[in-house]
Order: structure tokens, then sequence, then C-alpha cells
């Protein structure tokens, strides 16, 4: 009989295995075994994933676990579905029961389930208790004598083990990296009980066998044992939805079809009959399909929650959008609901819901609460190594010192990827200062093997799952660090599995509008309901975004963003929606060919086709819709066929599904005799390299128009009410710039920048006409108690002093430090009383003696100062101006007060530099200019090399440096420091956009003469 491995650990065993499932079953696979039995360690985080790596390998698969718990150990196989269900509520139970034993359950029920144990007590426990299936596992590298005794003794079947780690022998140094990872210690210090030996891989029958000559039954009892825990198919091949109320699935469409059309009658005034045609079909399908619970369940969830963006393929259905689930009309802006639903659909769908970022935690309590965390839970993130993390933990098992390790990963940013670490260290111009010796080469190369393994498991962003009954049983929980319960399963395989997904994400943006719109109305302006907020129309917001004066405004303010509003020149919404596509990072020449052709350039499409399907675009794919639909048109895929390779272009995993899609489309669209004219394999691959832009990242047009509707409201308030929306920007702290580029772009819009201060400073930033005040939150190490008693404190009306401030308050001295410092009490007292306020602080908290601390206990003031007694305070001369500002930065973390660049002005007038808002006349010229760094972005030309985009402002605008590779390769290493930078180089326009292409750059100091590089 053929051996079967029935103990193999994948890497989903976190830290105590290192082959992937895909690993091991093509292993097991060319050593001409039939079956594989992967049991990762108190488990199923794989199992989805292994299923289908074993069917597409040949073999069948078995599905188990290594329970390890106290001094209990057993590897349990499903026989059944039953056995399944029984598994994964054990599992449960070993992570969430304090009280958990692993004897105990299985005598409780173990239906279904196969027992493998080493463990003898375990053993004779479960025979006490009358258990049969019962099997003495034997692993391999140990004397098997006793448990052979032991087998016997019992009449219990002995099985050979082949405790398999990893899929290939000479993984076992890679093992050791990884238990030394996880042992936080040196490779040498990894203990022996820490580590299973160098036999542990997936081996042959024959090696198995050679282990085993005393005992070659125990070898085929492997193989008999396989034969009683194969099961055909998986156990989750049926969708699992949501119960909604007891509600049975007719009951659910009645009560879904009055709410949608209550809420058509709410958005729309009265029902036309493109509306009620619409209705109709999407509620058809959506009957028919069974999904009417699911719709209620989102929509149950943001009746409680209403500050939303439904996104997703969801927003595209009018029923979301009559549920208030989502807020883009998909009639008006021509969302095709197909994308989302359609009758050939066979997974579930899935809606995505985007909440104010500081509320998602009470949805999240909700949808516990109201379901129960053993039928809800959490979808899980499998952390895996990244490049930077591997080279730090590889080397630092390697006993390299910290600041060695940190020279390495320090200037590892941008476009650094395992596959490319050791070839790029030797070839990377950040580099070439820097010699490496062993082992640092290595260290590099093994980075490399690291890549993908698990690390340990996190909560998905908000990703939730609601089973109608217990979910466990179905898939293991486990308590997450943060207190919640999360599934084994990450997105891609509960979705494979059956389980509808309702992804609750949190958005900064949100929490932004909200605030802004509440401080309007707060300041006497118009109240706006959120869900009537549909700015899309006011030319002022569209003229706004599209001149790219977007710093702030969700989703179109990165530098990428501004340069195409800017080189479009096109604001309105329509196009706003395709631009949220455009931009991904596989897209660059498309972008450019997009932009040429709005700007009226002659072109033809790759094929008539293209420019039919997508004339909205000029005939260059942008949506993930445009995939789907150049598939089946061109190439001859079906619905699903098209859907599918969709979904494998977003997979990480995808290189072989992937050259199947590509082979079948090459085949079909030159095959196709109704095409007018014929494709010919050139034009074939060019189309196909614009599928591929799409890889890995990209969105549909009902999620574009979702973001971009976010886009506009944010763009709106900008508009309309700046002060209010850029304090909103900066206290929810969700931007894509700093703080300090915010009140920049403030300064440039006009407004006044507002220090902390003790009598108007709330805990956020706050605007109220052209002023922006600084919030206490921005004083760096200021406790959030201390905020709050601030605030509090002025409910009996505002500070009359410094002495009235103590008494009121009475702040820890830390908190009352920072506050004076950060000048709160400058308007109050003057700027020159600073020293003067800081003794009176350290008198004040002698005075006042020991203040209680959290739990009771007193603190001392020991101070040993001289007023202490009752020698009269001196009155200390104020700071000078560079003492002001010292403490202006090291408390706020910049210079609020003006831009840093006023302080070097010294140093910048003999210089003849061109400020960033007069580019307009100069282009085409090299000129010399001053910025102050902001961000950028590292990116590789078509043959490899580096290069990056730089943005720098000065104090009159924001401007863009492009650094192309020979420029990068001579500066690379004086990006990101906060001092001004000297750049010289020629402006360049293109479409009405101004950049700067930059050829060399020099550091400017203060008091000393520009010092070129």
């Amino acid at each position: 009989m053929t051996f079967v491995h029935l103990d193999a650990h994948s890497h989903f065993s976190f830290m105590r295995g290192v082959s992937s499932p895909a690993e091991l079953c093509a292993a097991a696979a060319a050593a001409g075994q039939t079956s594989l039995a992967v049991t990762d360690i108190n488990g199923l985080y794989g199992c989805v994933w292994f299923w289908q790596d074993a069917v597409e390998a040949g073999l069948r698969p078995i599905l188990g676990a290594d329970l390890r718990a106290e001094n209990e150990q057993a590897v349990l196989l499903v026989r059944s579905p039953e056995g399944y269900a029984r598994l994964c509520e054990i599992i449960t139970s070993r992570h969430l029961d304090p009280d958990f034993s692993l004897s105990r359950s299985l005598v409780a029920d173990r239906r279904g389930l196969a027992v493998l144990s080493p463990d003898a007590a375990l053993l004779d426990r479960l025979l006490a208790a009358g258990d049969t299936d019962l099997h003495v596992a034997l692993p391999p590298g140990h004397d098997s004598r006793a448990l052979l005794r032991f087998a016997h003794d019992r009449r219990l079947t002995p099985v050979a083990c082949g405790g398999a780690h990893f899929a290939r022998r000479d993984q076992h140094q890679l093992l050791r990296l990884v238990r030394a990872i996880d042992l936080n210690t040196t490779l040498p210090r990894v203990p022996a009980a820490e580590l299973v030996s160098p036999d542990c891989w997936l081996a042959p029958e024959q090696e198995i066998r050679r282990r085993f000559p005393h005992c070659p039954e125990a070898v085929d009892n492997a193989a008999r044992l396989a034969e009683k825990c194969i099961m055909t198919d998986p156990p989750w091949t049926s969708l699992l939805f949501p119960d909604y109320e007891g509600l049975d699935r007719d009951a659910a469409f009645r009560m879904l079809r009055s709410r949608a059309l209550a809420g058509a009658r709410t958005r729309y005034g009265r029902i036309t009959p493109p509306v009620r045609e619409r209705l109709d079909r999407e509620l058809k399908v959506i009957g028919e399909k069974g999904f009417a619970v699911y719709f209620l369940v989102v929509e149950d969830i943001v009746r409680h929650f209403p500050i939303t963006c439904g996104r997703g393929s969801a927003a595209a259905s009018i029923v979301s959008y009559c549920l208030f689930i989502t807020h883009v009309d998909p009639i008006r802006h021509d969302l095709f609901f197909e994308r989302f639903l359609n009758p050939g659909r066979v997974d579930p769908p899935d809606i995505d819901v985007d909440f104010p970022w500081d509320t998602r935690d009470e949805v999240f309590a909700y949808v516990f609460k109201k379901y129960g965390d053993r039928n809800a839970a959490m979808v899980a993130n499998h952390v895996a190594f990244q490049a930077r993390a591997a080279v730090r933990e590889i080397a630092k098992v390697h006993g390299l010192p910290e600041g060695e390790i940190k020279r390495v990963t320090g200037r590892m940013r941008g476009l650094w990827h395992s596959h490319n670490a050791a070839e790029l260290v030797k070839s990377h111009p950040l580099f070439k200062d820097l010699k490496l010796e062993p082992p640092w080469p290595e260290v590099l190369a093994r980075s490399l093997e690291l890549e993908s393994i698990p690390r340990y498991l996190s909560v998905h962003s908000g990703g939730v799952v609601i089973a109608p009954g217990q979910l466990d049983r179905r898939v293991p929980l486990q308590r997450a660090p943060k207190g919640v319960n999360i599934i084994h399963w990450e997105k891609d395989q509960t979705e494979d599995a059956g389980l509808v997904k309702i992804d609750l994400l949190g958005n900064r943006s949100l929490a932004v509008i909200r605030d802004a719109l509440g401080e309007v109305k707060a300041h006497g302006g118009p109240e706006i309901p959120y869900r009537k907020f549909n700015p899309i129309d006011d030319p002022e917001t569209q003229a706004l975004v599209g001149r790219g004066e977007t710093i702030g405004v969700f989703y179109v303010e990165s530098p990428p963003m501004r340069l195409l509003q800017q080189k479009t020149g096109a604001g309105d919404f329509e196009r706003l929606v395709v631009h949220s596509s455009i931009i991904r990072p596989a897209a660059n020449d498309y972008i450019k060919e997009y932009v040429r052709r709005h700007r009226g350039g002659e072109f033809a499409p790759l094929h008539p086709v293209l420019g039919e399907i997508m004339a909205e675009t000029y005939g260059i794919m942008v949506y993930q819709e445009d995939v789907c639909k150049v598939a089946m048109a061109l190439a001859g895929f079906d619905a699903v066929e098209g859907d599918g390779l969709r979904k494998v272009l977003g997979k990480k995993h995808k290189a072989k599904k992937l050259a199947d899609y590509r082979e079948k489309f090459i085949r079909g669209a030159l095959q196709n005799h109704d095409l007018n004219p014929a494709l010919d394999p050139e034009t074939v691959e060019k189309i196909w390299d614009m599928i591929m832009s799409f890889s890995g990242y990209s969105f549909c047009k009902p999620h574009s128009a979702s973001y971009a509707l976010v886009s506009f409201k944010s763009a709106w308030l900008r508009c309309h009410f700046p002060a209010e929306f850029i304090a909103a920007v900066i206290s929810n702290q969700g931007g894509y710039y700093h703080a300090f580029e915010y009140l920049s772009e403030a300064r440039r819009m006009g407004l006044n920048i507002l220090p902390p201060d003790v009598n108007e400073s709330m805990v956020q930033y706050t605007g109220r006409g052209r002023d922006l005040r600084v919030g206490l939150m921005q004083i760096k190490g200021l406790t959030k108690a201390g905020m709050e008693a601030v605030v509090a404190g002025r409910v009996a009306g505002p500070y009359a002093s410094f002495a009235d401030f103590l008494q009121r308050v009475r702040p820890l001295p830390a908190d009352g430090r920072l506050l004076v410092r950060a000048g709160c009490f400058d308007r109050l007292e003057g700027m020159e009383a600073r020293p003067s306020l800081l003794w009176r602080l350290l008198e004040h908290a002698a005075a006042d003696g020991p203040r209680p601390r959290a739990g009771g206990k007193q603190r001392p003031v020991a101070l040993g100062l001289p007023f202490e007694t009752e020698t009269p305070l001196p009155k200390p001369p104020g700071y000078n101006e560079h003492d002001l500002l010292l403490h202006e930065v090291e408390t706020l973390g910049f210079l609020a007060s003006r831009h840093p660049l006023s302080l070097f002005m010294p140093e910048l007038k003999p210089l003849s530099w061109v400020p960033a808002a007069d580019f307009k006349k100069w282009v085409g010229h090299r000129v010399t200019t001053i910025g102050w760094y902001v961000t950028g972005k590292l990116v590789e030309t078509k043959k490899g090399e580096p290069m990056e985009f730089l943005c720098f402002e000065d104090t009159t605008g924001i401007y863009e440096a492009t650094f192309f590779p020979k420029a990068y390769n001579k500066f690379c290493h004086l990006f990101d420091r906060e001092q001004p930078y000297v750049l010289q180089g020629r402006i360049e326009e293109e479409f009405g956009a101004l950049t700067m292409t930059v050829d060399n750059v020099r550091l400017l100091t203060k008091n000393r003469k520009p010092v070129e590089d």
C-alpha cells in the first residue's frame, strides 16, 4: 500500500513550518503519493487553500489538525462533514476556553474524527471512556519500541508518521532560522527541544519504510487510516448566509422589497418607470439567489450608523442605493448591476461599507451584540514577512549589531521586495558607500525564502462574517489581542469557503466630512444632512478639482492625482470617476495616452471593438469591468470566465492560473472569426498587456464612483469652508501628508494659523472663518487627561490668569510644562513670562503636595528647590527668539508660527531662485529653486533602474520634482531631510501641469554657505 503522510505541517503552523500547502502537495505528488493530510498546530488556517492545492496536484486531501494543550497532544483527522464541524468546535475551545482539556473535549464528542497520537496517557483516558478509532502515532527519529508495546497491550493500531514540517530535506536550516526568529535568539542558541529533526521532511515512501524496518505494518496502517478519512467534497460547499430576525427566505424578500420601494420614494421623490424597471430587475435576481437576508443585515447596520460610504461593486445596485447602503445613483451614472450580481454568478455578493474611523468599533460592538460572538467574527489577516522585516530578523539571529542592521534596512524603501534584495544591495545607489561583509550575503539571500511565510494572525481591517447558527462549526475562532473573535481564514479563503463577508471599514475622510459639517453648523452655517449631501454639480467645486487644488481632499490629494487633474483640466464628477480608477501602479503609459486623447489628440483604438466598449475612456481600459467586457467581446469568454480573469488579476498567488487565462485569451482572440477586422498576434499581445496593467490593484466603476462622491464632498468643504475643513483633516490624522504640510497649504489658502492657547484651543484643531487654531492634540507628550482637563476647566469661563488655571485644573507638572513651552499662556501672561511660569508651576506642584496616581497611590513631590522655603522667586529673563522657536519645534513637532524656510532668508538672499508660484514664467528654462521636502515615491524604469518623484514646497507653493536615474543615482542619499534643498533643473509643462526635472541638488544649512554635494 502507498504510504500517506498524516501529520504534515505547513507554514500555517506559524513559525513551526516553512512550506506552503502547495509546496507540500507538489512534493507528495512528485513522490508518487495519492493522498496527504496537512495538520497544522491548533488551527485550520490554510485548509481551504490546502484542499484546492491538493486537488490541483492530483491528490486526495485529508483535513485535520495537530492539537496541543498543556501536556496533551493528538492529530485529529476528519472522517466526515460532522467530524469537520466537531474539529472546528474543539479548536475554537482550545483558543477561547481557559480551562480547555483535549481529553475532556474528545470524550465529550469526537464523532467523525480519528485520533492519532503518541501521547499514551491521553489515549488511556480516551480508552477508559470507551472511545474507539484511536491510533498510536510512531513519530520519526524516536525509539518507537515503547509505543509499539503500548499499542500491542491496548490492542491499538500503530501508525508510522513522517512528522513533516518542511517539504524538502534542505529546508531544515530554513526552519532553524524561523525558530530562532520566533524565539528571539541567535541561530546557535536555538534549544534542541524547539527544533524538529532534519528527518522531518515530506519523505517518499521508501525513506519512510527505511525508518520503520521493525514495524512495516505501521507504514501500511497509515494508508489504511487515510482511506477512512477521504471525503469527495470539501465540507464548506454551501453558501452560509446570516440570519435576520428569524425571517425565512420569502419573508426576508418581502421585507427587502418593501424597504427598497420606500427608499426609492425618498431618493427619487417618485418612482419613475426606469427606476421601477431597474428595481424589479435587481430584486428578481436577489430573490432567485436567496440574497435578501444579506441586504437586510447590511441595511440594518447602516440604519444605525448612517454616515457611510458603500463602495465596491455593490454601488452599482439601485437596491443598495435605495436602502442607503450606497449613495451614488446607478441610473444617472450608468453603473452596471451585473458586475455586482447576475444570474450566472455562483459566489456570494460582497458589500463594502466605510464608516468614520472613530466609530468603527461601535459598529463592530453592535454587530457582535446583535448576533453573538459565536455567530459573528472578524476575518483574519495572515501577516507574512516582508522584505525589510525579513532582512532585519535574519540579521538579528545571525548576531549582527542593531546599528549595523539599521544602516542596511534604513536604506530599504520604496521598491524593495525579498526577491531582489540581494541583487539590489549590490547595484542600488543607496548602497554604493556600504561594504557588506559576511554574513550579509547569506542574510540577503535568505530573505527570499522567508517571503510569504505567515508570521502571526491579525485582524482584517473590516471583514465580518455572520452565521445563522454557530459559526465555529464552519471555521475555528480565536481571540485577537484587540479582544474580538476572529476566524482562522483570511478574506480569499473565507470567500472560497462560502462564508458571506461584509466589509465594515474605517475611513478617516468620512470623519473629516462629519466633523467639518458639524463645525459649519456650529458657526451659524447651513445644516446639511449627510444623506442629502451631494455637491457634484457645484461649479466652484468642479473648478477647484479641475485645477488640482485638492490637498486634503479624499483620494485625490496625492501628487499623481493632482497632476492628472491639472493635465486634464477636468473637474466634473464623471471624469473624476475615471481618474480615480486609472491611477494604478502598472498603468503609467496608459495614463499618458489617456491625457493625450482627452486633450484632443488623434487616436485609433487597438481594435474598433475597444473603441465601442470604452468610448467614455477613449478606448483605454480603466475599470475592472473593462477586463470582463474585452475578454468576452474579443476572446469569446463567457461572463463567468471573464469575471474569473478579473478576479485572478487581483490575487497574490496567480502565476499558474493567469498563464492559463492568457493562453485561452490569445487563442480565443486569434480564432474569433466574428471580428472585423481580425486580430493579429501583435495586437492581441498589446491588448493583453493592457489587461495586465490591472494586476494586483484596480477598481470597478461603481467603487470609483463611490469614492469620487466622497472626494467631491471633501472638495466642496475645502472650497466653501476651508478653515473648518483643514482643521478636520489634521484632527483626524488620516491624510496623505503630515500635519505640517496641511498647515503650509492653509497658509497658501490665505488662512491665519493661530497657536495653541489655553483659553481658545480645543483638543482637536478648530477652524472658523479665515482662522485655523492649533489643537492641544498637537502638543507632543501632553496626556489625554491633561488636554481634556484644560477644556473642561473652561466651563466656568476663560482662565483669568496662570494662577487661575493652576487652581482650577491642577495639572500634572509635566503637562503644565508642555503647555507653557508650547506658548499656550502667551496671550494670557505674555511670551516673555514663560520662564517665570515654569518656576511658578514647580512652586505650585510643591505647595499642592502629593497627587493621587491611578490606582490610588500617592505621587511624592520632592523637588529640593529654593522656593520650598520662604525665599521669594526671582524673575528670570524671557527666552530669546531662537529658544522660542526651538520650544515650538520640540512641543509641536514642527514650526506652526511660520514656514521654516523663513528662518533661512539670510542664506537665501544671495541666491537667484525662482519661487514655485512663478514656474509658469520659466517653462523650458533651467532654474534654481528652493524646496522643503514633503514626500517622495520611488519607482523603477522599464529597464529596472531606480528613479524618484519628489514633492517639495516653498512659501509660495508645492511642486513636483523628477529625479531620473542619473540624478537619482547621484543625490538619492540626500533625500528625506528636514532642511532646505537648493535644486537646479528644467521647468517642464505637460498639458498645463508644471514639474521640475532636477539635475543638481545641494543642502542649505543655517549660518553656513551652501555645500554642494
